[in-house]
């Protein structure tokens, strides 16, 4: 059973505990101002990389494991001092390709918050091969620094030597970079307009394919997710378990999902199509709807 955010609060120094308690919005969904963060080191007394270490349990509580039954909590930090959690996500009874890592998840709340580069990522144990290749994508990979419990903090490229990336397949735009692409489709449709949004941001400079999903449930709120694509092909993170992840930190059941909606280029040389619609099917009867683009 996932750990619940109260108990997780519970094993935090009393004094951060009782300053997130006080001086976070509840229910909280895994961001953090910079202002917040200055509240939350003047009354705790942590700083810095301290504070975040401190704070992983509260991101490993968004963690949905159900195969693996471990719990990852990552917290990146943007370029504007801004703090964003994520965990891990699997999906019962389907295959690990459809999973979310922890990092990956962190990452994705940034980039859909605005971020254009991450200073940091803070996770709760090693980041995987998978999640690695992953950030190499990243805008600022380069000075991108990996802290962990009980370790000294490195650079990226420390955990990645003679990293495989962009320029090596002749790409010079990176992940969280300022892009978009023109995409155009006819609709008053709010949530394939949601859908579009989304898609002109997404990034995709190997298969030229942009695509993004939106899932809206029964209260009227709507999470989102684009895809992000990686020079290692694999690595990449579809939209739909994106937008599953924003579900997640949100704690909003999957079952609340009333329409889906996959907006991509009719005659992209991929299709995202099968893939959503799988990841769908495992969580909710609701059928996805493709509306191609041109």
């Amino acid at each position: 059973m996932a750990t619940s955010f109260e108990s997780a609060l519970n094993t935090l120094p009393a004094e951060l505990a009782d300053a997130v308690r006080a001086q976070l919005p509840q229910p909280f969904t895994g961001h953090l101002s910079a202002r917040d963060v200055t509240a939350l080191e003047d009354a705790s007394g942590l700083k810095g990389h301290e504070l975040l270490l401190a704070l992983l349990p509260l991101a490993a509580s968004f963690s949905q494991a159900p195969v693996s039954h471990f719990e990852v909590g990552a917290i990146a930090r943007g370029t504007s001092g801004d703090v964003y959690f994520g965990a891990n996500l699997e999906l019962a009874g389907e295959a690990l390709f459809h999973s979310v890592h922890g990092e990956q998840s962190a990452i994705s709340h940034a980039w859909l918050a605005g971020e254009t580069g991450l200073k940091e990522i803070v996770v709760n144990a090693s980041p995987c091969g998978h999640c690695r290749q992953f950030m190499n994508e990243l805008n600022g990979a380069e000075g991108l620094t990996i802290v962990l419990p009980g370790q000294d903090n490195g650079h990226l490229h420390h955990y990645l030597p003679y990293a495989f990336g962009p320029k090596d397949l002749g790409v010079e735009i990176s992940l969280m970079a300022a892009s978009g692409q023109n995409m155009q489709l006819a609709s008053d449709d709010q949530l394939v307009l949601a859908a579009l949004e989304q898609a002109q941001l997404s990034y995709a400079p190997y298969s030229h394919s942009p695509s993004a999903v939106a899932l809206e449930c029964d209260d009227g709120q709507v999470f989102v997710g684009r895809y992000a694509e990686n020079a290692a092909f694999n690595p990449s993170l579809p939209p739909m378990q994106m937008a599953l992840a924003a579900m997640a930190r949100h704690r909003v059941g999957f079952e609340r999902i009333r329409r889906a909606v996959l907006v991509e280029l009719g005659n992209g040389q991929i299709s995202q199509a099968s893939a959503a619609r799988s990841a769908l099917e495992a969580i909710s009867p609701v059928e996805l709807e493709r509306v191609c683009a041109s």
